[in-house]
């Protein structure tokens, strides 16, 4: 046990440094990419399916019924990858092979150190050919990592179903496991867990949750299922299985590395699905919001504030509601009336950047309506007008980011009422796709008519449907902020960033993007901050560096008198844990809808000088503390955007091979592997997620070096 005092964080560095990465192999190797073959395509029937050798130590397999795709089918793996053999100029890969089989032939596959092959579950090679896959380990033997999912006189792995009048088809695909693998990643979802073995996950993004089929597997494969579909994930007992609801095409990929290397399976992942750019240095500090700033007065005070109580501070935010009209993409300008003037001042008393707030919807009275209208910028529902969404008595419509214009016009929005006037970092709010992203309708309308038992809009978009193509728009509402700061900028997709955006949803590939991804409006209790922690780990797991909170909770639980109330002490206390916390993650920021038992402002306050006078050196120390950090994040974010590595580090990452210990834990979800991780290379980090403690539980694991005991030396913070 470890006294605590008034600290929040266990933050634990050792000694020595972090193990070397595992050898990486390159394209010089001559004996790596075996055999020498484009891609193998298998007629099956009605089916076809085309296996490619894809990057290091991975395959590309694609399946179709009936008709070919078209080759402009959305995708969110890079073709080539940004590494593998041949050189970083090498030619798309496309549908392309050089062997063809009809399932009487046997099928063997190797690239690198992984292998496919044919099988048929009944012997007969011709009816029921599947597809296993397997490592190459160090002596020679083979591995089985997973293979398509068919015991004997079972439904078909591979799984079409035509349930429309239209072309498009569901697909699921079914692939083994065992009762004890271990699935890292999938994206984000508020379930307190590491290992998601045993869930089922629906594929569509609402607000708090942003599931995404990309998953490393503690046997020691990593797989994306790439469709910009709505569907399903389940990781069952003895079958994991993958579902597109509406497509035309089934694509997915697989690479392998040596069981407990996980650095390797995050640099294969992000090779396929993109590397992270370094942030801008000011990002890495303080990053400060409440719900919400009103006018311009209020936030030039806010700036004068930090200044004269001399805390540090990288960024403050302007929320929403701050424009005249939905769609507008401009603050209002008879509480904004001098944009770059506040700006400038912002910038003179802390050098902090401002960062705004947009929202995807569009109601009738912005002068922005019937442009959109009349260009076809709006998207659409698959009968009646398009609404999709309400907002404080006026119905409206989101813009369609999949439509290349409707991302130029939005961004051309922005330009000219934020950017040229000094605001160049954008929150991405409600970018969840369908509705404004919440779990129900009519958003902000009388309780009669919120959370009616419908599903969110099917809503019809230049690229698709909400049903085919909806896991597309908040990437594509990512894109459209970057393509734009990049153009403004004049630099490449993969340099550093000059500036951010912020958004509540992402999907495969998003750390592309100059973009944080945040967990969302969460609740400001205890199991919530636990349930973060948790979060951001899958968040690593999944590939997503730039990650987030809301610091000390969004929104107050109803059946909780004290949550978020900044008067109230047990909220004050829980403020401050959290806010220690946001301390050792990769941004460091604070948000929320506070309550307060005496308002002086339309809002009540949430700045670090509100709670409480015992409590505000506490925090005003911690927030010096990251800037201290500098050089080390700093480090942690180059690593990340050269190979892939996690900045957050979940206790399987370092210590899964030298520790059993850690195995057996994170399989059960126990608290030492959901609330423990590492910080980069050299810092453990648990926070404190419960009240009233003054002494806390850490587990230090077992390392590969260090003392004979097979312990390494640790130092204490």
């Amino acid at each position: 046990m470890w006294p605590l005092s008034r600290l929040s964080i266990a933050a634990l560095g050792f000694c020595s440094g972090v193990s070397a990465q595992s050898p990486y192999t390159n394209s010089s190797d001559s004996n790596y990419f075996l055999p020498n073959t484009t891609g193998v395509r298998l007629q099956h029937g009605f089916e076809t399916v085309l296996v490619q050798p894809y990057g290091y130590d991975g395959f590309r397999v694609r399946a179709w019924a009936f008709r070919p795709p078209s080759g402009n089918e959305i995708s969110f793996l890079y073709d080539p990858p940004l590494e593998g053999p041949g050189n970083s100029n090498a030619a798309p890969a496309g549908f392309t092979y050089d062997t063809t089989i009809d399932g009487s032939q046997n099928l063997t596959l190797r690239n690198g150190n992984t292998i496919v092959r044919t099988f048929s579950p009944n012997g007969d090679n011709v009816t029921n050919v599947r597809f296993a896959f397997y490592r190459v380990d160090d002596d020679g033997s083979e591995s089985l990592l997973t293979n398509e999912y068919a015991p004997i006189k079972s439904i078909n792995p591979r799984y079409y179903e035509w349930t429309g009048a239209g072309y498009e088809f569901s697909a699921a695909f079914s692939f083994s496991t065992t009762p004890d693998e271990q699935i890292y990643g999938t994206g984000t979802q508020q379930d307190h867990m590491v290992n998601k073995k045993g869930m089922v996950i629906d594929m569509i993004n609402f607000n708090s949750h942003i599931p995404t089929p990309v998953f490393m597997s503690s046997k020691g494969y990593a797989f994306v299922w790439n469709s910009a579909s709505e569907g399903e994930m389940e990781f069952g007992q003895l079958r994991n299985r993958f579902t597109s609801k509406s497509t035309t095409l089934v694509d997915y990929a697989i690479v392998s590395a040596p069981v407990g290397d996980y650095d390797t399976l995050q640099r294969r992942l992000s090779a396929m699905t993109g590397r992270a750019p370094t942030p801008p240095d000011w990002s890495l500090g303080y990053l400060h919001s409440k719900l919400r700033y009103e006018n311009q007065s209020e936030l030039i005070q806010l700036a004068q504030n930090f200044h004269d109580y001399n805390i540090p501070v990288s960024m403050l935010v302007i929320d929403y509601q701050s424009w005249a009209h939905q769609g507008d993409w401009a603050l209002d300008p008879g509480l904004w009336p001098n944009v770059s003037y506040m700006s400038q001042r912002v910038k003179d008393l802390t050098g902090a950047e401002i960062m705004a707030s947009l929202w995807p919807s569009v109601e009738d009275a912005s002068d922005n309506y019937a442009t959109m209208q009349r260009e076809g910028y709006l998207a659409m529902t698959r009968s009646g007008p398009g609404t999709t969404d309400s907002w404080n008595g006026s119905y409206i419509r989101n813009y369609d980011a999949t439509n290349p214009d409707a991302r130029h016009f939005l961004w051309s929005n922005l330009y000219e009422h934020y950017y040229i006037n000094g605001i160049k970092n954008f929150w991405i709010d409600q970018a969840d796709g369908g509705n404004l992203g919440e779990a129900y309708q009519n958003n902000g309308q009388s309780s009669f008519i919120q959370s009616l038992p419908n599903p969110i809009s099917d809503a019809l978009y230049h690229a698709g449907t909400q049903k085919s193509v909806g896991k597309l728009y908040p990437w594509a509402h990512q894109q459209a902020i970057e393509e734009g700061l990049r153009n403004a900028t004049g630099t490449e997709m993969g340099t550093a960033c000059d500036y951010v955006s912020l958004s509540r949803s992402g999907y495969i590939g998003s750390q592309r993007f100059c973009s944080m991804i945040w967990s969302g409006d969460t609740t400001a209790v205890w199991e919530t901050l636990s349930a973060q922690v948790a979060s951001g780990l899958s968040a690593a797991g999944t590939g997503w560096g730039w990650w987030t909170v809301d610091a000390r909770g969004f929104q107050g639980d109803p059946t909780v008198s004290w949550s978020n109330n900044i008067d109230e002490e047990p909220y004050r206390e829980l403020y401050v844990r959290w806010q220690q916390w946001t301390t050792f993650l990769p941004f460091m920021r604070n948000h929320g809808s506070r309550a307060c038992n005496t308002q002086s402002a339309y809002t009540c306050d949430n700045e670090p000088w509100t709670y409480g006078a015992a409590n505000t050196p506490t925090i005003v120390s911690y927030i010096n503390l990251r800037y201290t950090l500098a050089p080390y994040l700093k480090a942690i974010f180059a690593q990340l955007s050269l190979t892939g590595r996690a900045i957050m580090r979940p206790l399987y990452m370092d210590f899964s091979v030298s520790d059993p210990n850690i195995v057996e834990m994170t399989r059960n979800n126990s608290n030492y592997t959901t609330q423990q991780y590492m910080f980069g290379p050299r810092l453990l980090v648990t926070p404190v997620t419960l009240p009233n403690v003054t002494s806390w539980d850490v587990y230090l694991p077992k390392t590969l070096t260090g003392s004979g005991n097979g312990t390494r030396e640790w130092m204490y913070w």
